[in-house]
C-alpha cells in the first residue's frame, strides 16, 4: 500500500510538471515570426442541409498582423492590425466600419491565431485541456456583445491552432480548418506591401 501512495503521488508530482497553462501556451503560439498556409471554412446554417464552403490562405505576421485571403467561391481579401480591418477593393484596402458582428469575429480569429490568450481572458473564460502537441482551448463568452453572438468557442491544435469551432446563440456555427501551416522568418515583398497601405 505504501508503494501504491508512493507510486501515485510520484505520478502526481510529474503530472503537475508537465501540465500545459495558457502562459505556455501563448508563449508557444507566439513563438513564430510568420505563420502561413491554407483554410477551408464551413459555415453551417439552420436553413441550409449543406454548409457554406469557402477556401483561402492566411498570413499571420506577429508584428504587422493578418492576411485573410479568400479566394472560393468569391475572392476578397482582408487585413487586420492593430489599426481597425480593411478590405481590398479595386482601389485598395479600404478601412471596415468598427464595431460590428463581423469585425468582433476577424478581431477573435486575430487573437486566437496569435495565441493572445490575455486579449481572449478580457472578453471570455478560458479552459484549456491538453498538452503543447494536441491542446483545446474552450472559450466562453463574457461580455454582453459577444454573448449576443456566441454561446461557446471551440480552438484546438498543436504547434499551430488547426480548428476553431464558433457555435452562436441562433443555432448557426462555423468550423475554420488550417490543416497546413506553416512558419516563416519573414513576410514575402508582397506581403510587406499589403501590411504597409
Amino acid at each position: 500500500m505504501r508503494r501504491l501512495i508512493c507510486a501515485l503521488a510520484v505520478l502526481l508530482l510529474a503530472c503537475q510538471a508537465q501540465a500545459f497553462d495558457l502562459h505556455e501556451l501563448s508563449t508557444q503560439m507566439a513563438r513564430p515570426a510568420v505563420v502561413r498556409g491554407p483554410f477551408i471554412q464551413e459555415k453551417h446554417l439552420r436553413a441550409l442541409p449543406l454548409p457554406l464552403t469557402s477556401q483561402g490562405t492566411f498570413v499571420l505576421a506577429r508584428y504587422a498582423g493578418l492576411l485573410w485571403l479568400l479566394k472560393t467561391p468569391l475572392q476578397q481579401d482582408y487585413r487586420i492590425t492593430a489599426q481597425g480591418i480593411a478590405r481590398r477593393d479595386p482601389s485598395g484596402w479600404q478601412m471596415l466600419p468598427e464595431r460590428n458582428a463581423g469585425s468582433e469575429q476577424n478581431r477573435l480569429f486575430f487573437a486566437v491565431l496569435q495565441g493572445d490568450t490575455s486579449a481572449l481572458e478580457r472578453d471570455f473564460e478560458l479552459q484549456l485541456e491538453g498538452d503543447s502537441r494536441h491542446w483545446q482551448l474552450r472559450l466562453v463568452p463574457r461580455s454582453l456583445l459577444l454573448k449576443q453572438i456566441f454561446t461557446q468557442i471551440r480552438i484546438s491544435g498543436g504547434q499551430y491552432v488547426e480548428r476553431i469551432e464558433l457555435s452562436e446563440t441562433q443555432g448557426d456555427s462555423t468550423v475554420l480548418r488550417m490543416p497546413d501551416s506553416t512558419s516563416g522568418a519573414a513576410l514575402t515583398d508582397a506581403e510587406h506591401h499589403d501590411f504597409a497601405q
